[in-house]
């Protein structure tokens, strides 16, 4: 069977899928046009004419540009944080858990699909709903980073949710200026700098084993 049809008017349309796949096929075909284009260069008759199907069919599953956004920053912000969970529980060493965060950050950046975009260069940074999605996202990996230090060092968490807040910053402050370098240096070496930046700093607070060590 075919995988696509031509409507009356002779435009090639994609196949019916059920409305989970069409909404990933959506998502899949936006992130091509938001990286292209920004935000506001892009329009729902670009993406409708990337993914084959028909304005309205586009509108069944998002009411506009901004909810299609707005979907596709959160599918992507959702799967970074997954990846940087695990990164986290990678190693029961400290070192190694950072530079299993920071190499993570990079990946993200590295990858074809450019999603990094939707974060550091979408134009949407005045955004409210973005914002309010990019600062509960900072706050999830601050906390999981502070659950970490606490666990680790006795630090209150008070104390230690700012260390995760500042190892965050870092991370993100880091990988961004390395998006937006024409000529990037080696991905790994750039992860390895800012994970031992980030080492110099978090290693000041050691495990409570080893404080009681140098104790006695």
């Amino acid at each position: 069977m075919n995988e696509s049809m031509r409507d009356p008017a002779g435009v090639v349309r994609a196949k019916r899928l059920p409305r989970e796949q069409r909404r990933r096929q959506l998502l899949d075909c936006s992130l091509q046009v938001f990286v292209a284009k920004g935000y506001h260069g892009a329009s729902m008759d670009d993406i409708a004419e990337i993914a084959q199907v028909s304005k309205p069919v586009l509108y069944q599953h998002f009411p506009g540009k901004h909810e299609l956004f707005l979907g596709l920053l959160d599918t992507h912000l959702a799967q970074l944080e997954y990846e940087l969970t695990q990164a986290l529980a990678t190693s029961a060493d400290n070192k190694e858990r950072v530079q299993a965060t920071m190499a993570t950050f990079y990946e993200f950046i590295a990858r074809k699909d450019e999603a990094y975009r939707l974060v550091f260069t979408s134009g949407m940074d005045n955004d409210e709903e973005v914002e309010d999605r990019l600062e509960r996202f900072h706050d999830a990996m601050a906390g999981a980073i502070a659950e970490v230090i606490a666990d680790d060092t006795g630090q209150p968490m008070a104390e230690a949710t700012m260390l995760g807040h500042g190892l965050i910053g870092m991370a993100l402050s880091a990988a961004r200026h390395w998006s937006r370098l024409s000529e990037r240096p080696d991905q790994e070496v750039s992860s390895q700098l800012t994970a031992r930046l980030a080492w110099r700093g978090i290693s000041g607070f050691p495990k409570e084993s080893e404080s009681s060590e140098g104790a006695q």
